[in-house]
């Protein structure tokens, strides 16, 4: 028997070990009811993690954040605007029936449909018309070259024989029994808001060895803790208080801790059309009087890293020689004096945040007293999320706001960091304005080769920081609690979640 027999035989045996293994259940837990499950309507968190169960795309990221094919076996560019996807052989949805390239070109038509609403649609928004090739071959033609051409195609993919016909896909049933082609299926959705999901025996790689997973509806986070330490949930997420104060031993030998850098940021942007913040020098102290290594160990007991800048932590946009943040009140103090500040005449504004998350409230107070250090004197106003989106974020009515932003793996500059998103509506709440920065972003937008991107998404990196439209604050750490029993776990850039398929739970 050579090598390549010998390891076809083991892998076969592996199999079939695994296949006279018990039924297993992963049991996990949600917060908030699924609203819809289907990929172009799953804006809550709750559908997207049931949707994201039952519905792939044609691409995905693998454990590197590197882009793979996923319903798409390959693809090519026949020129800067023009991708061919190569659709996979033997992809079945959920009710036996074959996939094919229509059902792509339909989910495409109908999430620019004026029946549907959804944010999604404006990934779409450069993509001139799909061409169906054959049955598994199909042509994607861009409006111009764009470097993100091929990332939005991991929206999932809807059955075409299913959707056709429906009246209003706003309303209809097939959002709550859903058809997918992912590797489980909705076996029940309670009204007590429970979610039961089944392994498809027909998934394109191999049936899920997990055979079920089960959502317990529990919208308290103590109740969840709780639940936790009783070991009636195989995973959860744990605060950094509930990690250092509230587990013990038994806790620690039940559970794997997974800490991994989290995907969001938390920064003080500035409104730069205030007069007291044109001023560059103004900018520059306060990021230099805030301690942002001490906002870390206190509000979350040092699980959490520095954040540099707008984009994520070891993806092709950030750069490898960034400076790290420097804390110098005196040289603060001096740049204040510089702009014409001192005790006689101090700087005055007011921190926005909302009054709902304790956390940020928390980091306004820390701000507040390190800022006094070099006489600046700080108010802080928190409010109700709606009366402070609607009253001082959307209008720009403020001097300073605490608030938070999601990070990407493939990051989008234009929304928060072009001037044309300096309008109502936009994410650009800084108000900020740099041509360099503007044509970058452009320029970026155009490129199909992804390392000329990060190129790019570099320069703007570094454009941005030595700027200072926000001082960029932190990034909390992720931390994840996984039942020992469960293998094989391989935390990554991407979660812990993306060799699933391959867990066994004995």
């Amino acid at each position: 028997m050579n090598i390549v027999q010998r390891s076809v035989w083991l892998l076969f045996l592996s199999f079939v070990a695994i296949s006279q293994l018990p039924a297993s259940t992963l049991h996990l837990s949600l917060s908030a009811n699924p609203s819809r499950i289907n990929p172009l309507l799953a804006t809550d968190s709750a559908s997207g993690e049931i949707t994201n169960w039952i519905f792939n795309g044609l691409v995905k990221f693998d454990k590197d954040g590197k882009i793979v094919g996923d319903l798409a076996d390959s693809w090519e560019y026949l020129s800067p605007k023009i991708i061919r996807f190569h659709l996979r052989e033997g992809v079945k949805w959920h009710d036996g029936r074959p996939f094919g390239a229509e059902d792509v070109a339909f989910t495409f038509h109908l999430s620019q449909s004026k029946k549907l609403f959804t944010p999604y649609s404006s990934e779409f928004r450069y993509v001139s018309s799909v061409h169906i090739v054959d049955e598994r071959t199909l042509d994607v033609i861009y409006k111009k070259p764009y470097y993100k051409a091929l990332s939005i195609w991991m929206m999932g993919i809807l059955p075409k024989h299913i959707w056709q016909n429906v009246k209003d896909p706003m309303t209809s049933k097939f959002n709550r029994n859903p058809v997918g082609t992912g590797p489980y299926r909705l076996e029940s959705l309670d009204l007590s808001g429970d979610v039961v999901l089944k392994a498809n025996k027909e998934y394109y790689r191999h049936k899920p060895f997990i055979e079920k997973i089960h959502y317990h509806f529990i919208p308290d986070p103590t109740t969840q803790f709780m639940t936790l330490k009783a070991h009636e949930l195989d995973m959860g997420s744990l605060t950094p208080l509930q990690i250092e104060k509230q587990i013990d031993d038994s806790f620690k030998e039940y559970y794997r801790i997974v800490s991994m850098p989290g995907q969001g940021y938390t920064y003080l942007g500035f409104n730069l059309k205030r007069e007291k913040f044109k001023d560059v020098r103004v900018r520059k102290a306060i990021d230099m009087a805030i301690d942002k290594k001490m906002l870390i160990d206190i509000l979350f007991f040092s699980h959490g890293k520095v954040c540099h800048g707008p984009f994520m932590p070891k993806t092709f946009a950030y750069p490898h020689d960034i400076a790290p943040a420097i804390y110098d009140p005196k040289k603060a103090k001096k740049l204040l004096a510089e702009a014409g500040y001192d005790e006689s005449n101090p700087l005055l504004f007011t921190i926005f945040t909302n009054a709902n998350n304790a956390t940020r409230l928390y980091a306004a107070q820390i701000i507040q007293h390190q800022l006094g250090k070099i006489a600046v004197k700080v108010k802080i106003r928190a409010m109700e999320w709606q009366a402070f989106l609607n009253t001082v974020v959307t209008p720009r009515r403020f001097d300073a706001i605490l608030l938070g932003w999601s990070l990407g793996l493939i990051p989008d500059a234009y929304p928060l960091w072009h001037s044309e998103s300096d309008k109502l509506g936009g994410f650009n709440l800084a108000g900020y304005h740099n041509e360099n920065v503007d044509r970058l972003i452009k320029e970026a937008e155009r490129q199909t080769d992804i390392d000329e991107v990060g190129r790019l998404y570099k320069k703007i990196f570094k454009m941005i920081v030595h700027d200072k439209p926000y001082v960029f604050l932190y990034i909390p750490d992720s931390i994840t609690v996984v039942n020992r029993k469960i293998n094989p776990i391989e935390p990554s850039i991407v979660g812990i979640m993306h060799n699933q398929i391959d867990w066994i739970k004995p």
